[in-house]
C-alpha cells in the first residue's frame, strides 16, 4: 500500500520526497534494520528527461517508496517554484554516509557493473572497518532483463541475507529489473546506484565537494568519463525547452495566482460510493497547506480496492504537492490493476498539471 502521507511534490512529471540527506539516510537505515521493504529511486535530470517519454521508466519512479532529488538542476527548479526541496540527495553521498556512519553495520549486495568491478568493490568493503560490509556480488554481464531474473540469480541474492541491494545496470535497465523482481527479493532496501559501484571499486573518482554543491559535478564526470558529454548536452537542450515552456510560466503563475489563506480554509472534499467505483469530489483551493485531509481521503479510497473517479471540476487552485499526491494515487491504482479517472478538471487545475509535466494523469492537452 502506498504511503499517502509522504511529503511529495511533482517536478517534471515525477514525485519527489521533500527530505534532507540526513532524513534519507535515516529512512534507509531504519528500513534495513527493521527489514521494511524500501525501493529508493534517485532521479537526476537525465532520469527526469528520460521519464518524459518512457512510461515504464516513469512508473518505476512513481512506484518507489522513496524518491529523492539527485541533481542540482532539479533543486534549482524546486527553489524557483517555492517547493521545499532545499538540498540535493545524491545516491552516492547517501551510500558514503552509511559507509562512514556509526550504529549497526549494514550488509550490502552488489548486482551489476562492468566485469570485475563488483568483485573489487565487494573486497574493498570487506576489508574496511566501516558502517557497511559486502556479503555478495553478481556480475550478470549485458544480457536481457529476463536473463538476469532467473530463479538462480534471485536465490543467490536472497541467500546473502543482505540489508541493502545496490543495482548497477544503467538507469532504465536497472529500474526495470527492480520493478520486475522486487516482489521476489528478500533484501529490504533496493536502489539503482550505478556510480556507487565504480566509486567503491576505485575505477571512477568522485567530484570534489565544492563541485557537488555548485552543480558542476557534470564537468568532473565528463573528465572522468568523456563519453558522457553527449548525454549531458542532450539533457541541457531538453532542460532549456522545459524551462521556457513549463517551469518559468509556472513560476509566474504561482506568484500571480496564489490564493489567500481564507480560500484554503473553505476547500472541501467528498467521498462517495457510486456503483462499482469510488468518487472523490474536490472543490476550492488545495495546496500543501491543507493537503492532510486530501491524503486521508486518498488512503481511504485506495483501501476500497475499486476504480476511483476524481472530480476536480470545481477546483480553483492546486500546487505541485497536490499533483504529487494524485501521481501517488495513480501509481497505487495501477499496481492494483484499478483505474484512476480524472472525471473533470477545471481550467486552473489543468494548467498546473501541464506546468508540472504531468499531462499523463488526465490527457491534458499541451
Amino acid at each position: 500500500m502506498v504511503n499517502f502521507h509522504r511529503d511529495v511534490y511533482c517536478l517534471l512529471g515525477l514525485p519527489f520526497d521533500a527530505v534532507s540527506l540526513a532524513d534519507a539516510v535515516q529512512c534507509v537505515r531504519d528500513s534495513a534494520t527493521h527489514r521494511i521493504p524500501c525501493f529508493m529511486s534517485t532521479p537526476n535530470l537525465n532520469f527526469a528527461i528520460g521519464c518524459l517519454k518512457d512510461v515504464n521508466f516513469r512508473d518505476s519512479v512513481i512506484n518507489s517508496d522513496l524518491s529523492v532529488v539527485d541533481g542540482m538542476p532539479l533543486v534549482w527548479i524546486a527553489r524557483l517554484l517555492g517547493v521545499p526541496i532545499r538540498e540535493r540527495v545524491p545516491g552516492s553521498t547517501l551510500f558514503e554516509q552509511l559507509r562512514i556512519g556509526s550504529g549497526k553495520r549494514l550488509s550490502v549486495f552488489f548486482f551489476g557493473g562492468a566485469d570485475g568491478s563488483a568483485e573489487v568493490a565487494c573486497q574493498r568493503l570487506r576489508l574496511e572497518n566501516s558502517g557497511l560490509t559486502c556479503v555478495g556480488y553478481e556480475s550478470p554481464g549485458y544480457g536481457t532483463i529476463e536473463d538476469m531474473s532467473s530463479d538462480g540469480v534471485i536465490q543467490c541474492i536472497n541467500a546473502s541475507q543482505a540489508d541493502f541491494l545496490v543495482v548497477a545496470l544503467g538507469a532504465k535497465k536497472g529500474q526495470a529489473w527492480i520493478e520486475r523482481n522486487r516482489a521476489r527479493i528478500a533484501v529490504p532496501v533496493i536502489s539503482h546506484l550505478g556510480a556507487v559501484l565504480n566509486f567503491v571499486a576505485g575505477t571512477v573518482r568522485r567530484a570534489p565537494v565544492w563541485m557537488h554543491n555548485t552543480g558542476l559535478e557534470w564537468l568532473w564526470r565528463i573528465r572522468e568519463e568523456p563519453a558522457l558529454w553527449r548525454r549531458y548536452f542532450g539533457d541541457g537542450v531538453a532542460l532549456l525547452s522545459i524551462l521556457f515552456s513549463r517551469v518559468l510560466p509556472y513560476a509566474m503563475y504561482v506568484r500571480c495566482h496564489k490564493p489567500g489563506a481564507d480560500e484554503f480554509k473553505t476547500a472541501a472534499v467528498e467521498i462517495l460510493t457510486a456503483g462499482q467505483h469510488i468518487a472523490i469530489n474536490l472543490q476550492g483551493a488545495w495546496s500543501h497547506k491543507n493537503i492532510s485531509l486530501l491524503r486521508d481521503c486518498c488512503s481511504k479510497a485506495a483501501l476500497a480496492g475499486r476504480d476511483i473517479h476524481l472530480d476536480m471540476g470545481r477546483v480553483t487552485y492546486i500546487d505541485s504537492a497536490v499533483v504529487g499526491l494524485v501521481i501517488l494515487l495513480r501509481g497505487q491504482q495501477k499496481q492494483q490493476r484499478r483505474e484512476l479517472l480524472l472525471a473533470a478538471v477545471s481550467r486552473p487545475a489543468r494548467r498546473v498539471i501541464r506546468y508540472c509535466c504531468a499531462e499523463y494523469l488526465s490527457g491534458v492537452a499541451s
